[in-house]
């Protein structure tokens, strides 16, 4: 079969930034050592390309969401580097554990029965210190099922990390707390955000996954992280409307005057939401104002600045997620993982 022409979107990953992104996470852990959240697919960046460029750079650590993504991530690193946050809820998933030699997070007594009587051995354990998400409650410490287990790395998440509130402090107290009642070999509470709370919250291990990719969750991590995701779009038509014309769905852009304007492959079907719209994409510098609102596939564009522009030319979308957050309402997280796999990733 003939192999499709190249993609109209693509998805620059600068491997560089990615590692120097980790290198100082790394550092700023201190005494502990940062792991990798990889959960999403490298949120939504794409695993394959971006697990051996963590590994390379000296991660050991990856944590993913399901089981299902395990398989990505060990075949480029080996299984018992590889924990799986949502823990197993059957005795299938148990197995498939057994298997590979991935790690199982417990997040709850049935879970820990559950590993024990499928074999069981090392295994994490998350203990909900106040997010009331997945893990124990501090006053199941004592359960026989959870005494049992053989706990690797004790581990809590932060819910407040990203703003100083007093329910960092609050859980930081409930897992010193706990920890001294649930034999463990390491311990681990901060994610990227927390990181940026100081020595205190970093204990052995640190599992950034957000800034790795270039988001900025703390102020006092924005001079230490790089961008890393850089999307653009090819041109498909330029064309010109006169005063009074509209644009897009509902006509909710009017000329008011003769315009060029030009249309892009790319919508909300590749992650890029109507939250944009209002927004600008850029080409060699110049602002190419968004007009009407995103469609699916399409995006319509005010070529005002830039008359060289025509069919076939790439423009850029602004992606430094701080900015893009603000600019759209969206989170960073959701800048990323909403990225579609319409892009070819370069």
């Amino acid at each position: 079969m003939i192999e499709p022409p190249s993609p109209t979107l693509q998805l620059r990953i600068d491997e560089d930034a990615l590692a120097e992104n980790w290198c100082a996470l790394n550092e700023v852990s201190g005494s502990a050592r940062a792991g990798a959240a990889v959960k999403a697919d490298c949120y939504g960046l794409g695993a394959d390309r971006c697990v051996p460029v963590l590994r390379d750079a000296g991660c050991r650590d990856f944590f993913v969401a399901h089981w299902s993504e395990v398989a990505g991530v060990v075949a480029h690193v080996p299984a018992a580097q590889v924990a799986v946050l949502h823990g197993p809820i059957s005795a299938a998933e148990c197995e498939y554990a057994q298997a590979t030699g991935a790690v199982p997070v417990i997040n709850s007594v049935i879970q820990a029965e559950l590993w024990a009587a499928n074999g069981g051995g090392a295994c994490h354990l998350m203990v909900d210190t106040g997010i009331n998400r997945l893990g124990i409650r501090p006053e199941e410490a004592d359960h026989p099922a959870i005494r049992m287990l053989d706990v690797s790395v004790l581990m809590s998440h932060l819910a407040d990390a990203d703003v100083d509130g007093a329910m960092n402090a609050q859980q930081l107290a409930a897992f010193e707390n706990v920890r001294a009642h649930i034999p463990h070999r390491e311990t681990s509470l901060s994610n990227s955000a927390g990181i940026g709370l100081g020595d205190d919250y970093r204990f052995d291990l640190t599992r950034p996954g957000l800034a790795l990719y270039g988001g900025v969750p703390r102020r006092e991590l924005a001079s230490k992280i790089r961008q890393v995701a850089y999307p653009r779009a090819a041109i498909l038509q330029t064309r010109w409307i006169e005063a009074g014309e509209a644009v897009g769905y509902n006509a909710t852009f009017r000329a008011t005057e003769r315009m060029r304007i030009g249309v892009v492959s790319l919508g909300y079907a590749d992650g890029i939401l109507r939250a944009w719209g209002g927004a600008a994409l850029a080409h060699e510098g110049r602002c190419l104002p968004i007009l009407g609102k995103v469609s699916m596939d399409m995006i319509v564009l005010d070529l005002a600045d830039a008359a060289d522009i025509g069919e076939g030319d790439w423009v850029n979308l602004p992606y430094r997620l701080p900015d893009a957050a603000q600019q759209t309402g969206l989170s960073q997280y959701e800048l990323l993982t909403l990225l579609g796999n319409r892009f070819a990733r370069t």
